[in-house]
Protein backbone atom coordinates (compact mmCIF):
# COMPACT_ATOMS: atom_id res chain seq x y z
CA UNK A 1 0.00 0.00 0.00
CA UNK A 2 2.67 2.51 0.47
CA UNK A 3 4.00 1.90 -2.66
CA UNK A 4 1.35 3.11 -4.47
CA UNK A 5 2.00 7.07 -4.25
CA UNK A 6 5.31 6.32 -5.58
CA UNK A 7 3.85 4.34 -7.96
CA UNK A 8 1.47 7.78 -8.40
CA UNK A 9 3.91 10.33 -8.80
CA UNK A 10 6.41 8.11 -10.59
CA UNK A 11 3.89 8.20 -13.55
CA UNK A 12 2.81 11.83 -13.23
CA UNK A 13 6.61 12.36 -13.79
CA UNK A 14 6.61 10.43 -16.96
CA UNK A 15 2.99 11.16 -18.31
CA UNK A 16 1.68 14.20 -16.59
CA UNK A 17 -1.47 14.52 -16.63
CA UNK A 18 -2.31 11.63 -19.05
CA UNK A 19 -2.81 8.50 -16.90
CA UNK A 20 -5.61 7.31 -14.57
CA UNK A 21 -4.68 5.30 -11.56
CA UNK A 22 -7.27 3.42 -9.15
CA UNK A 23 -6.17 1.13 -6.51
CA UNK A 24 -7.79 -0.73 -4.28
CA UNK A 25 -7.12 -2.92 -0.67
CA UNK A 26 -8.20 -6.76 -1.42
CA UNK A 27 -9.04 -9.12 1.53
CA UNK A 28 -5.98 -11.00 1.28
CA UNK A 29 -3.82 -7.81 2.01
CA UNK A 30 -2.77 -7.40 -1.43
CA UNK A 31 -3.27 -3.86 -3.16
CA UNK A 32 -4.82 -3.99 -6.76
CA UNK A 33 -4.30 -1.20 -9.15
CA UNK A 34 -6.17 -0.53 -11.92
CA UNK A 35 -4.13 1.53 -14.48
CA UNK A 36 -5.23 4.04 -17.27
CA UNK A 37 -2.75 4.78 -19.97
CA UNK A 38 -2.91 6.45 -23.71
CA UNK A 39 -2.48 3.41 -26.38
CA UNK A 40 0.87 5.07 -27.21
CA UNK A 41 2.35 5.00 -24.21
CA UNK A 42 1.24 1.06 -23.47
CA UNK A 43 4.66 -1.16 -24.53
CA UNK A 44 7.09 1.52 -22.41
CA UNK A 45 4.47 1.51 -19.32
CA UNK A 46 4.12 -2.49 -19.74
CA UNK A 47 7.84 -2.54 -19.60
CA UNK A 48 8.73 -0.46 -17.38
CA UNK A 49 6.28 -2.21 -14.70
CA UNK A 50 7.66 -5.73 -15.60
CA UNK A 51 11.24 -4.27 -14.96
CA UNK A 52 9.90 -3.51 -11.78
CA UNK A 53 8.41 -6.44 -10.73
CA UNK A 54 4.80 -5.95 -10.60
CA UNK A 55 2.41 -8.54 -11.43
CA UNK A 56 -0.06 -8.23 -14.42
CA UNK A 57 -3.38 -9.70 -13.74
CA UNK A 58 -4.75 -10.60 -17.46
CA UNK A 59 -8.37 -10.29 -18.91
CA UNK A 60 -9.74 -14.02 -18.58
CA UNK A 61 -10.12 -15.99 -21.62
CA UNK A 62 -13.72 -16.25 -23.13
CA UNK A 63 -14.49 -12.39 -21.54
CA UNK A 64 -13.68 -10.49 -24.27
CA UNK A 65 -10.03 -8.77 -25.41
CA UNK A 66 -10.74 -5.90 -23.32
CA UNK A 67 -11.53 -4.64 -20.04
CA UNK A 68 -14.64 -2.85 -21.22
CA UNK A 69 -15.68 -5.81 -22.39
CA UNK A 70 -14.26 -8.20 -19.63
CA UNK A 71 -15.86 -6.08 -16.64
CA UNK A 72 -19.71 -6.01 -17.29
CA UNK A 73 -19.32 -10.17 -17.92
CA UNK A 74 -17.10 -10.14 -14.79
CA UNK A 75 -19.79 -9.04 -12.73
CA UNK A 76 -22.60 -11.14 -14.21
CA UNK A 77 -20.13 -13.91 -13.71
CA UNK A 78 -19.47 -12.86 -9.97
CA UNK A 79 -23.85 -13.19 -9.35
CA UNK A 80 -23.79 -16.53 -10.75
CA UNK A 81 -21.14 -18.23 -8.57
CA UNK A 82 -23.03 -18.30 -5.09
CA UNK A 83 -26.36 -20.76 -7.11
CA UNK A 84 -23.17 -22.68 -8.89
CA UNK A 85 -21.38 -23.54 -5.86
CA UNK A 86 -24.78 -24.19 -4.28
CA UNK A 87 -25.42 -26.47 -6.66
CA UNK A 88 -22.27 -28.65 -6.46
CA UNK A 89 -22.02 -28.89 -2.69
CA UNK A 90 -25.49 -30.48 -2.94
CA UNK A 91 -24.24 -32.89 -5.47
CA UNK A 92 -21.10 -33.74 -3.53
CA UNK A 93 -23.65 -34.05 -1.12
CA UNK A 94 -25.71 -36.22 -2.52
CA UNK A 95 -22.48 -38.58 -4.12
CA UNK A 96 -21.28 -38.92 -0.25
CA UNK A 97 -24.69 -40.25 0.53
CA UNK A 98 -24.73 -42.41 -1.96
CA UNK A 99 -21.66 -44.03 -2.48
CA UNK A 100 -19.97 -43.13 1.12
CA UNK A 101 -21.58 -46.76 2.20
CA UNK A 102 -20.01 -49.10 -0.50
CA UNK A 103 -16.44 -47.10 -0.48
CA UNK A 104 -16.45 -47.63 3.60
CA UNK A 105 -17.25 -51.36 2.92
CA UNK A 106 -14.52 -51.71 -0.18
CA UNK A 107 -12.19 -49.92 2.15
CA UNK A 108 -13.09 -52.14 5.56
CA UNK A 109 -12.27 -55.43 2.99
CA UNK A 110 -9.08 -53.95 1.15
CA UNK A 111 -7.80 -53.70 5.09
CA UNK A 112 -9.04 -57.28 5.89
CA UNK A 113 -7.37 -58.62 2.92
CA UNK A 114 -4.34 -56.99 3.57
CA UNK A 115 -4.37 -57.94 6.90
CA UNK A 116 -4.74 -61.91 6.44
CA UNK A 117 -1.84 -61.81 3.35
CA UNK A 118 0.57 -60.20 6.74
CA UNK A 119 -0.74 -63.06 8.53
CA UNK A 120 0.73 -65.59 6.13
CA UNK A 121 3.88 -65.26 6.97
CA UNK A 122 3.17 -66.84 10.28
CA UNK A 123 1.19 -69.71 8.62
CA UNK A 124 2.50 -72.86 6.87
CA UNK A 125 0.19 -75.17 4.96
CA UNK A 126 0.24 -78.62 3.53
CA UNK A 127 -2.43 -80.82 1.90
CA UNK A 128 -3.46 -82.55 5.20
CA UNK A 129 -2.17 -79.65 7.91
CA UNK A 130 -1.68 -76.16 8.80
CA UNK A 131 0.07 -74.08 11.50
CA UNK A 132 -0.42 -70.30 12.56
CA UNK A 133 1.83 -68.81 14.79
CA UNK A 134 0.86 -65.56 16.41
CA UNK A 135 1.12 -63.88 19.96
CA UNK A 136 -2.38 -63.55 22.28
CA UNK A 137 -2.11 -61.60 25.34
CA UNK A 138 -1.99 -64.51 28.11
CA UNK A 139 -5.29 -63.06 29.66
CA UNK A 140 -7.09 -63.71 26.31
CA UNK A 141 -5.78 -67.43 26.00
CA UNK A 142 -8.90 -68.83 27.88
CA UNK A 143 -11.13 -67.29 25.10
CA UNK A 144 -9.50 -68.09 22.39
CA UNK A 145 -9.11 -71.60 23.63
CA UNK A 146 -13.00 -71.90 24.10
CA UNK A 147 -13.52 -70.37 20.71
CA UNK A 148 -11.72 -72.88 18.70
CA UNK A 149 -13.46 -75.24 20.35
CA UNK A 150 -16.92 -74.32 19.94
CA UNK A 151 -16.41 -73.22 16.45
CA UNK A 152 -13.97 -76.53 14.47
CA UNK A 153 -15.18 -79.53 17.65
CA UNK A 154 -11.30 -80.11 18.55
CA UNK A 155 -9.71 -79.89 14.91
CA UNK A 156 -8.34 -77.24 15.78
CA UNK A 157 -5.19 -77.42 18.81
CA UNK A 158 -3.71 -74.25 20.33
CA UNK A 159 -0.70 -75.04 21.92
CA UNK A 160 1.32 -72.14 23.96
CA UNK A 161 4.77 -72.27 23.01
CA UNK A 162 7.13 -71.76 25.99
CA UNK A 163 9.34 -69.06 26.75
CA UNK A 164 12.39 -70.75 26.47
CA UNK A 165 11.64 -71.21 22.43
CA UNK A 166 11.44 -67.18 22.14
CA UNK A 167 12.89 -64.24 23.06
CA UNK A 168 11.40 -61.57 25.14
CA UNK A 169 12.61 -58.87 23.27
CA UNK A 170 10.52 -60.56 19.86
CA UNK A 171 7.07 -60.34 22.14
CA UNK A 172 5.23 -57.50 21.32
CA UNK A 173 4.08 -55.19 24.46
CA UNK A 174 -0.08 -54.76 25.99
CA UNK A 175 0.15 -52.08 28.33
CA UNK A 176 -2.75 -53.41 31.38
CA UNK A 177 -3.64 -50.82 33.77
CA UNK A 178 -5.75 -50.30 36.48
CA UNK A 179 -9.07 -48.09 35.20
CA UNK A 180 -7.72 -45.51 37.46
CA UNK A 181 -4.38 -45.25 36.05
CA UNK A 182 -5.38 -45.98 32.25
CA UNK A 183 -5.73 -42.16 31.00
CA UNK A 184 -2.24 -41.93 32.17
CA UNK A 185 -1.13 -44.34 29.32
CA UNK A 186 -1.22 -41.40 26.81
CA UNK A 187 1.55 -39.61 28.32
CA UNK A 188 3.33 -42.93 28.45
CA UNK A 189 3.02 -43.09 25.09
CA UNK A 190 4.22 -40.10 23.91
CA UNK A 191 7.85 -41.84 24.33
CA UNK A 192 8.16 -45.37 22.85
CA UNK A 193 6.90 -47.92 24.47
CA UNK A 194 8.92 -50.53 27.49
CA UNK A 195 10.30 -53.56 26.04
CA UNK A 196 8.38 -57.05 26.58
CA UNK A 197 9.35 -58.45 30.74
CA UNK A 198 10.47 -54.53 31.50
CA UNK A 199 8.09 -52.31 33.96
CA UNK A 200 5.38 -50.11 32.38
CA UNK A 201 5.87 -46.67 34.40
CA UNK A 202 2.33 -45.61 33.85
CA UNK A 203 1.10 -46.48 37.42
CA UNK A 204 3.74 -44.19 38.55
CA UNK A 205 3.31 -41.41 36.02
CA UNK A 206 -0.65 -41.59 37.21
CA UNK A 207 0.55 -41.00 41.15
CA UNK A 208 3.56 -38.24 40.70
CA UNK A 209 2.31 -36.17 37.23
CA UNK A 210 -1.08 -34.56 38.60
CA UNK A 211 0.68 -33.58 41.94
CA UNK A 212 3.75 -32.09 40.32
CA UNK A 213 1.65 -30.41 38.44
CA UNK A 214 -0.51 -29.26 41.18
CA UNK A 215 2.48 -28.16 43.48
CA UNK A 216 3.39 -25.88 40.15
CA UNK A 217 0.00 -24.55 39.92
CA UNK A 218 -1.17 -24.72 43.38
CA UNK A 219 -4.18 -22.28 43.71
CA UNK A 220 -7.62 -23.43 44.19
CA UNK A 221 -9.42 -20.82 42.28
CA UNK A 222 -7.11 -22.07 38.99
CA UNK A 223 -7.55 -25.69 40.18
CA UNK A 224 -11.70 -25.29 40.05
CA UNK A 225 -11.32 -23.74 36.64
CA UNK A 226 -9.44 -26.63 35.31
CA UNK A 227 -11.65 -29.27 37.31
CA UNK A 228 -14.72 -26.85 35.35
CA UNK A 229 -12.58 -27.18 31.77
CA UNK A 230 -11.83 -30.86 32.65
CA UNK A 231 -15.56 -31.58 32.99
CA UNK A 232 -16.58 -29.69 30.03
CA UNK A 233 -13.83 -32.05 28.00
CA UNK A 234 -15.52 -35.08 30.00
CA UNK A 235 -18.70 -34.26 28.60
CA UNK A 236 -18.05 -33.36 25.30
CA UNK A 237 -15.79 -36.95 24.69
CA UNK A 238 -16.83 -40.45 24.17
CA UNK A 239 -14.97 -42.90 26.17
CA UNK A 240 -11.96 -44.68 25.23
CA UNK A 241 -11.16 -41.69 23.05
CA UNK A 242 -7.77 -39.30 23.47
CA UNK A 243 -9.77 -36.49 24.37
CA UNK A 244 -11.33 -38.50 27.10
CA UNK A 245 -8.04 -39.66 28.67
CA UNK A 246 -7.08 -36.01 28.12
CA UNK A 247 -10.21 -34.69 30.65
CA UNK A 248 -9.49 -37.13 32.73
CA UNK A 249 -5.76 -36.59 33.42
CA UNK A 250 -7.04 -32.85 33.61
CA UNK A 251 -9.26 -33.72 35.96
CA UNK A 252 -6.41 -35.29 38.75
CA UNK A 253 -4.42 -32.35 37.78
CA UNK A 254 -7.06 -30.02 38.58
CA UNK A 255 -7.96 -32.46 42.36
CA UNK A 256 -4.18 -31.68 43.44
CA UNK A 257 -3.77 -28.14 42.32
CA UNK A 258 -7.44 -27.88 44.64
CA UNK A 259 -5.22 -29.51 47.73
CA UNK A 260 -2.33 -27.77 47.31
CA UNK A 261 -3.97 -24.55 47.10
CA UNK A 262 -5.09 -24.98 50.22
CA UNK A 263 -2.21 -26.35 51.66
CA UNK A 264 -1.30 -22.42 50.61
CA UNK A 265 -4.03 -20.76 51.44
CA UNK A 266 -3.97 -19.58 47.45
CA UNK A 267 -7.65 -18.46 45.46
CA UNK A 268 -6.46 -16.64 42.94
CA UNK A 269 -3.17 -15.33 44.75
CA UNK A 270 -3.73 -13.73 47.86
CA UNK A 271 -7.66 -13.20 46.83
CA UNK A 272 -8.68 -15.93 49.49
CA UNK A 273 -6.83 -14.20 52.22
CA UNK A 274 -8.39 -10.85 51.59
CA UNK A 275 -11.63 -12.19 50.99
CA UNK A 276 -12.36 -15.21 52.71
CA UNK A 277 -9.34 -15.30 55.55
CA UNK A 278 -8.39 -18.11 53.95
CA UNK A 279 -4.69 -19.16 55.41
CA UNK A 280 -2.13 -21.44 54.66
CA UNK A 281 -2.26 -25.25 56.00
CA UNK A 282 1.47 -25.70 55.44
CA UNK A 283 3.37 -22.71 54.22
CA UNK A 284 2.62 -19.44 52.13
CA UNK A 285 4.95 -19.82 49.11
CA UNK A 286 4.74 -16.45 48.78
CA UNK A 287 7.39 -16.08 51.59
CA UNK A 288 8.66 -19.38 52.41
CA UNK A 289 10.75 -19.54 49.69
CA UNK A 290 13.45 -21.99 50.88
CA UNK A 291 10.41 -23.79 52.58
CA UNK A 292 9.28 -24.44 49.15
CA UNK A 293 12.69 -25.57 47.87
CA UNK A 294 13.30 -28.16 50.35
CA UNK A 295 9.85 -30.01 49.67
CA UNK A 296 10.49 -29.66 46.00
CA UNK A 297 14.12 -31.21 46.16
CA UNK A 298 12.67 -34.11 48.84
CA UNK A 299 10.14 -34.95 46.33
CA UNK A 300 12.59 -35.33 43.84
CA UNK A 301 14.71 -37.33 46.13
CA UNK A 302 11.93 -39.60 46.71
CA UNK A 303 11.23 -40.17 42.65
CA UNK A 304 15.01 -40.89 42.01
CA UNK A 305 15.26 -43.13 45.01
CA UNK A 306 11.72 -44.77 43.45
CA UNK A 307 13.26 -44.91 40.18
CA UNK A 308 16.97 -46.56 41.08
CA UNK A 309 15.43 -49.24 43.21
CA UNK A 310 12.55 -49.62 40.15
CA UNK A 311 15.88 -50.20 38.28
CA UNK A 312 17.30 -52.35 40.28
CA UNK A 313 14.39 -54.92 40.71
CA UNK A 314 14.02 -54.62 36.79
CA UNK A 315 18.02 -55.82 36.22
CA UNK A 316 17.91 -58.20 39.11
CA UNK A 317 17.03 -61.37 36.64
CA UNK A 318 19.17 -60.10 33.70
CA UNK A 319 22.36 -57.93 35.15
CA UNK A 320 22.19 -58.76 38.80
CA UNK A 321 25.80 -56.65 39.20
CA UNK A 322 23.93 -53.80 37.96
CA UNK A 323 20.88 -54.52 40.20
CA UNK A 324 23.34 -54.35 43.23
CA UNK A 325 24.62 -51.48 42.28
CA UNK A 326 21.24 -49.52 41.39
CA UNK A 327 20.28 -50.64 44.55
CA UNK A 328 23.23 -49.11 46.27
CA UNK A 329 22.90 -45.84 44.57
CA UNK A 330 19.70 -45.76 46.04
CA UNK A 331 20.65 -46.30 49.13
CA UNK A 332 23.57 -44.17 49.43
CA UNK A 333 21.12 -41.00 48.18
CA UNK A 334 18.69 -41.76 51.00
CA UNK A 335 22.02 -41.40 53.17
CA UNK A 336 23.79 -38.14 51.72
CA UNK A 337 19.90 -36.40 52.13
CA UNK A 338 19.78 -38.28 55.72
CA UNK A 339 23.31 -36.47 56.64
CA UNK A 340 22.30 -33.36 55.29
CA UNK A 341 18.85 -33.12 57.40
CA UNK A 342 21.22 -34.25 60.55
CA UNK A 343 23.24 -31.56 59.70
CA UNK A 344 20.17 -29.16 59.71
CA UNK A 345 19.46 -30.24 62.79
CA UNK A 346 16.08 -31.66 61.10
CA UNK A 347 17.14 -35.03 62.13
CA UNK A 348 18.81 -36.20 65.49
CA UNK A 349 22.45 -35.13 65.21
CA UNK A 350 24.15 -38.41 66.30
CA UNK A 351 23.12 -39.93 62.91
CA UNK A 352 25.24 -37.57 60.98
CA UNK A 353 28.72 -39.79 61.57
CA UNK A 354 26.68 -43.19 60.83
CA UNK A 355 25.16 -41.97 57.64
CA UNK A 356 27.94 -40.54 56.04
CA UNK A 357 30.48 -43.66 57.14
CA UNK A 358 27.73 -46.27 56.07
CA UNK A 359 27.31 -43.75 52.71
CA UNK A 360 31.25 -43.92 51.96
CA UNK A 361 31.44 -47.74 52.60
CA UNK A 362 28.83 -48.18 50.04
CA UNK A 363 30.54 -46.08 47.76
CA UNK A 364 33.73 -48.21 46.42
CA UNK A 365 31.14 -51.30 46.42
CA UNK A 366 29.07 -49.51 43.88
CA UNK A 367 32.30 -48.51 41.71
CA UNK A 368 33.52 -52.07 41.51
CA UNK A 369 30.01 -53.21 40.58
CA UNK A 370 29.52 -50.68 37.44
CA UNK A 371 33.24 -49.50 37.07
CA UNK A 372 34.17 -46.00 36.48
CA UNK A 373 31.46 -44.89 35.62
CA UNK A 374 29.81 -45.30 38.56
CA UNK A 375 30.66 -42.03 40.39
CA UNK A 376 29.49 -40.38 37.10
CA UNK A 377 26.16 -41.61 37.64
CA UNK A 378 26.03 -40.98 40.90
CA UNK A 379 27.00 -36.96 40.16
CA UNK A 380 24.77 -37.70 37.21
CA UNK A 381 21.86 -38.82 39.99
CA UNK A 382 22.50 -35.49 42.61
CA UNK A 383 22.35 -33.02 39.56
CA UNK A 384 18.65 -34.77 38.52
CA UNK A 385 17.58 -34.28 42.14
CA UNK A 386 18.74 -30.84 41.88
CA UNK A 387 16.57 -30.23 38.92
CA UNK A 388 13.63 -31.12 40.69
CA UNK A 389 14.06 -26.99 42.04
CA UNK A 390 12.18 -26.14 38.68
CA UNK A 391 9.02 -26.99 40.98
CA UNK A 392 9.60 -24.44 43.39
CA UNK A 393 10.66 -21.73 40.69
CA UNK A 394 7.43 -22.42 38.66
CA UNK A 395 5.28 -22.60 41.59
CA UNK A 396 6.98 -19.05 42.58
CA UNK A 397 6.24 -17.59 39.77
CA UNK A 398 2.77 -18.88 39.01
CA UNK A 399 1.66 -17.00 42.72
CA UNK A 400 3.92 -13.84 42.50
CA UNK A 401 1.77 -13.09 38.94
CA UNK A 402 -1.66 -13.76 40.73
CA UNK A 403 -0.48 -11.43 43.32
CA UNK A 404 0.55 -8.69 40.89
CA UNK A 405 -2.61 -9.08 39.12
CA UNK A 406 -4.56 -8.83 41.62
CA UNK A 407 -2.87 -5.51 42.75
CA UNK A 408 -3.38 -3.60 39.25
CA UNK A 409 -6.89 -3.52 40.23
CA UNK A 410 -5.97 -0.22 42.60
CA UNK A 411 -3.47 1.27 40.47
CA UNK A 412 -4.90 1.57 37.60
CA UNK A 413 -6.53 4.71 38.85
CA UNK A 414 -10.15 3.34 37.57
CA UNK A 415 -11.77 0.38 39.17
CA UNK A 416 -12.63 -0.88 36.18
CA UNK A 417 -9.76 -0.39 33.92
CA UNK A 418 -7.71 -2.44 36.29
CA UNK A 419 -10.42 -5.02 37.45
CA UNK A 420 -10.05 -5.61 33.35
CA UNK A 421 -6.23 -5.84 33.38
CA UNK A 422 -6.36 -8.02 36.23
CA UNK A 423 -8.97 -10.27 34.56
CA UNK A 424 -6.62 -10.28 31.56
CA UNK A 425 -3.28 -11.00 34.40
CA UNK A 426 -5.49 -14.23 35.54
CA UNK A 427 -6.59 -15.44 32.11
CA UNK A 428 -2.48 -15.24 30.84
CA UNK A 429 -1.11 -16.53 34.06
CA UNK A 430 -3.76 -19.68 33.89
CA UNK A 431 -2.49 -20.01 30.22
CA UNK A 432 1.29 -20.68 31.58
CA UNK A 433 0.03 -22.82 34.66
CA UNK A 434 -1.25 -25.44 32.19
CA UNK A 435 1.66 -24.74 29.91
CA UNK A 436 4.39 -24.51 31.83
CA UNK A 437 3.60 -27.31 34.55
CA UNK A 438 2.73 -30.20 32.43
CA UNK A 439 5.85 -29.27 30.03
CA UNK A 440 7.89 -29.52 33.05
CA UNK A 441 6.51 -32.18 34.73
CA UNK A 442 6.66 -34.27 31.72
CA UNK A 443 10.45 -33.55 31.39
CA UNK A 444 11.00 -35.08 34.91
CA UNK A 445 9.58 -37.63 33.93
CA UNK A 446 11.14 -38.60 30.53
CA UNK A 447 14.82 -37.30 31.74
CA UNK A 448 15.46 -37.55 34.91
CA UNK A 449 12.65 -40.65 36.22
CA UNK A 450 12.83 -42.74 33.29
CA UNK A 451 16.48 -42.99 32.86
CA UNK A 452 17.04 -44.68 36.18
CA UNK A 453 14.74 -47.41 35.24
CA UNK A 454 12.82 -46.59 31.92
CA UNK A 455 13.65 -49.88 28.83
CA UNK A 456 12.08 -48.51 25.94
CA UNK A 457 12.36 -50.46 22.41
CA UNK A 458 8.66 -52.11 22.73
CA UNK A 459 6.76 -52.77 19.70
CA UNK A 460 3.04 -52.69 19.93
CA UNK A 461 0.35 -55.26 20.31
CA UNK A 462 -1.42 -55.03 17.10
CA UNK A 463 -4.02 -58.38 17.01
CA UNK A 464 -5.70 -59.55 13.67
CA UNK A 465 -8.95 -57.94 13.67
CA UNK A 466 -11.36 -56.82 11.82
CA UNK A 467 -10.95 -52.95 10.59
CA UNK A 468 -13.34 -50.32 11.59
CA UNK A 469 -14.45 -47.02 10.79
CA UNK A 470 -12.08 -45.93 13.50
CA UNK A 471 -9.22 -46.66 12.64
CA UNK A 472 -6.67 -49.46 13.01
CA UNK A 473 -6.65 -51.89 15.85
CA UNK A 474 -6.11 -50.25 19.23
CA UNK A 475 -3.36 -52.12 20.91
CA UNK A 476 -5.62 -53.90 23.27
CA UNK A 477 -5.71 -53.44 26.90
CA UNK A 478 -1.96 -52.25 28.11
CA UNK A 479 1.30 -54.17 30.07
CA UNK A 480 2.73 -55.09 32.79
CA UNK A 481 3.87 -57.04 30.04
CA UNK A 482 4.52 -60.53 32.39
CA UNK A 483 1.75 -62.19 30.51
CA UNK A 484 2.34 -62.65 26.90
CA UNK A 485 1.73 -66.35 25.30
CA UNK A 486 2.96 -67.35 21.91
Amino acid sequence: AGAVPRLRAALAELLGESFELLSQVLPSGEVAVLLLVPAGEGPRIDRLLAETRLQEIPVPRGYGTSLAEAIPRLLARDQELPGLIAAARGERDALRRDALGPLVEGRMAAHDRLARFAALGQSAVTRHAFVIEGWVPAAATPRLRAALEQRFGGEVVLELVSEEHWRAEDAPVVLRNPRLFRPFELLTAMVPLPRYGTMDPTPFVAVFFPMFFGLILGDTGYGAVLAAVAALLHWRSRAGTTLRAVAEVGGACALFAILFGLAFGEFFGDLGHRWFGLHPLLFDREKEVVGFLGLALALGAVHIVLGLVLGAIAARKAHPRTAIGRGLSALIIVLLVAALLAAAGQLPRPLLAPTVSIACIAFPVVVVLEGIVAPIELFTTVGHILSYARIMALGTASVMLAVVANQMVGAMGSVLVGVLFALAFHVVNFALGLFSPTIHALRLHYVEFFGTFYSPGGTQYRPLAHWTTGGTPPAQEAVWPSSGSR
